[in-house]
């Protein structure tokens, strides 16, 4: 029989499928059935800073501001006039999944400030979670502020949160920094357990008719998966931290794909939200199949085998695989 465990911040997880946020990880129901399904570890969805401090109507204004930085789908948002306010719900949420299930259960931190980062990773610990994934996403707009000033930001507010808790902590970044491996070794200098690479951020369209930016919301597909697999290749080995991918994860071979780039775990929403929750069985026994088929005993056997580490042509990772790749493209071929 195949062994499926993987490491992950320091947990021994039965597979490396793991759920992201999404709107359907605030049921206890739903988070049971995904372990029931498969699931070797869920991450709840994200706590927005802002649903603490603002009013309903403002926090519906800040809201539709800046749609495009958020980590979950916003067609399956919750109705603010329903949307309760507060940390005690989502706690509560943390208390009765530990009590529940045996996966390990994650919090997650959309924050905006130190101050809230740190007092609300505390208040996730203390109800239970074994790890916190801090969700870091900051838009710069100023022309004054430079990319090493947005770096201080997000390794100021990892060395906060590490600073007060005791848990792992994974940080989920974007793929927008200048050098993305300077930027992955300083947060993991500051403190960072993990990298989840990448959040995906839902970018505004234009309403011809109403003249408005409005909100869209698109599942992601297989495709959206190659720019993680390229930058895990590019860091395994080479950051000392966990790595784990989101986005683009939809069948067994995209789990395979990414075991392979050097990831530790492969995250699922859009798959899930798509195709339902025991989408993870088929993926998880396709899995199992796969490997026998090709004599792999272990996920650990597969991890790493395709980074730049471990290939033979690491340039197919870098600018030369660009100009072999754009020359030998042949129109409708």
């Amino acid at each position: 029989m195949q062994n499926l465990t993987t490491m992950y911040l320091g947990m021994k997880l039965r597979n490396p499928l793991v759920v992201s946020p999404s709107p359907l990880c605030t049921s206890v129901d739903n988070i049971r059935r995904m372990e029931d399904a498969g699931a070797a570890a869920v991450v709840l969805h994200s706590l927005f800073e802002e649903q603490l401090r603002q009013e309903s109507n403002h926090l519906n204004e800040n809201l539709l501001q800046g749609t495009d930085a958020f980590a979950e789908s916003l067609s399956y948002f919750p109705d603010l006039s329903e949307y309760r306010l507060g940390p005690d719900n989502y706690l509560e949420l943390i208390r009765r999944a530990k009590e529940t299930v045996d996966i390990p259960i994650i919090g997650s931190l959309n924050g905006v400030s130190e101050g809230g980062w740190t007092e609300y990773a505390r208040l996730m610990e203390e109800a239970g979670a074994d790890a916190i994934e801090l969700n870091e996403y900051f838009l710069p707009t100023s022309p004054d502020m430079s990319d090493g000033q947005v770096q201080a930001i997000y390794e100021d507010l990892v060395r906060s949160v590490k600073a007060n808790v005791a848990i792992p902590v994974a940080v989920k970044i974007a793929p927008f920094f200048t050098a993305l491996p300077y930027a992955a070794k300083r947060l993991a200098d500051a403190g960072a357990d993990a990298l989840v690479l990448f959040n995906r951020f839902y970018q505004p369209d234009f309403d011809l008719d109403a003249l408005e930016v409005k909100p869209d919301a698109v599942l992601s597909g297989s495709s959206t998966l190659r720019l993680r697999l390229r930058w895990v290749a590019i860091l395994y080995g080479n950051v000392p931290v966990d790595l784990a991918i989101t986005g683009g994860v939809h069948t067994h071979e995209d789990v395979i794909k990414a075991m392979m780039a050097g990831a530790q775990v492969a995250m699922m929403t859009s798959a899930l939200l798509r195709n339902g929750i025991g989408h993870l069985t088929r993926v998880r026994d396709d899995l199992i199949r796969w490997m026998g088929e090709r004599e792999y005993d272990s996920i650990e056997m597969m991890q790493g085998s395709m980074s730049q580490r471990s290939v033979p042509d690491p340039a197919a990772f870098e600018r030369a695989n660009y100009m072999r790749v754009i020359t030998s493209y042949t129109p409708g071929g």
